[in-house]
């Protein structure tokens, strides 16, 4: 099974997988996201030998399992005319550059205003994968609301398919670029440090031992220090893994937390630098390999102009002439 779209799919579990659980096998193995193939379990979708499997059944070698990928169900987001930043499109994807505060997907308390009701007021609900589930048309990853920068797109279903894929197995990279209080000691450095829900905060996620492993590598770019400002690094940084909040939770646990984060940031982190009034973390680059022909496909997104002033105030500051 791999990289699968709408329709039946048989796969045998090899020697490799045994004693894994069903989800996260199938996940895997289909390269579709793991909360879809759990709602799929959850409808009896998935089976062995006829007879229907829990999400958690540990798998033995030998077994063949089949996934019942239901047809599109016809969208119940409404197609709202919300500008769009197109950086790069063809016809298996669109890559656009999310504004911050701009919500992905329709979730309770935000049913309008979103991304996806953006995406269907531009391209129409027929013209977007649909196999991520009726409120996620096209969707194969997410940005936090208040994170601007790039995301894609997929255009039909075995585009979702294929970019699933490549997010599951970790061909695809993300590189962000965030301002951080303090000056890490080394020029470049990884971060490995499970994450998982904060077992004192339930909305939040931290590093907890239990937790999903998770992996962030960064480099520092820019170095500021003066008196007025305080001390702040500007860093790029690549999501070799992609958990929740994972860039904010793993800079906040090395003491660096993001500038302007009103979660995991405390004290001056917290407000940021004069002229910052958001979360400085932005994705910039996207690498990753063209659904159909053997193209790679690198997209770029400037930095927004608000935090492009933010920079600039703090090199003249840093320099000695206060902006």
């Amino acid at each position: 099974m791999s990289a699968v779209a709408v329709g039946k799919f048989s796969v045998e579990v090899p020697a490799t997988a045994a004693g894994s659980r069903a989800d996260r096998f199938v996940a895997d193995a289909s390269g579709l996201s793991r909360a879809y193939v759990q709602r799929l379990i959850a409808d009896g979708r998935l089976t062995l030998a006829g007879a229907a499997v829990k999400a958690n059944r540990v798998l033995e070698p030998g077994m063949t399992l089949e996934l019942d990928v239901p047809p599109v169900v016809k969208l119940e987001a409404e197609a709202e005319d919300i500008p769009l930043s197109v950086v790069y499109e063809d016809d298996d994807l669109v890559v656009i550059d999310k504004p911050a505060g701009l919500v992905v997907h329709p979730a309770p308390g935000h049913d309008r205003g979103t991304l996806v009701n953006a995406l269907l007021g531009h391209f129409g609900d027929g013209d977007l994968g649909g196999i991520g589930g009726v409120a996620r048309p096209g969707i194969v990853h997410r940005l936090d609301r208040d994170t601007s920068g790039l995301i894609m797109v997929a255009k039909h279903d075995a585009a979702q398919a294929h970019l699933m894929a490549q997010l599951k197995a970790r061909r695809v990279k993300k590189t962000y670029l965030a301002l951080v209080q303090g000056q890490p000691g080394a020029a470049a450095g990884r971060i490995e440090a499970p994450i998982g829900r904060d077992p004192k905060q339930r909305m939040r996620m931290a590093v907890v031992p239990d937790g999903r492993a998770a992996v962030t590598s960064y480099r520092v770019r820019e170095r500021f220090a003066s008196g007025r400002e305080g001390t702040w690094s500007l860093l790029e940084l690549d999501l070799v893994t992609g958990r929740t909040h994972q860039i904010r939770v793993h800079l906040a646990s090395i003491g660096h937390p993001v500038a302007g984060d009103p979660v995991y940031a405390t004290g001056r982190a917290r407000k940021g630098p004069d002229g910052l009034e958001r979360l400085f973390l932005h994705a910039w680059r996207l690498e990753l390999a063209a659904p159909t022909g053997d193209r790679l496909i690198r997209v770029m997104a400037p930095l927004p102009v608000g935090l492009e002033s933010v920079l600039d105030r703090l090199r003249a500051t840093a320099a000695g002439h206060p902006a």
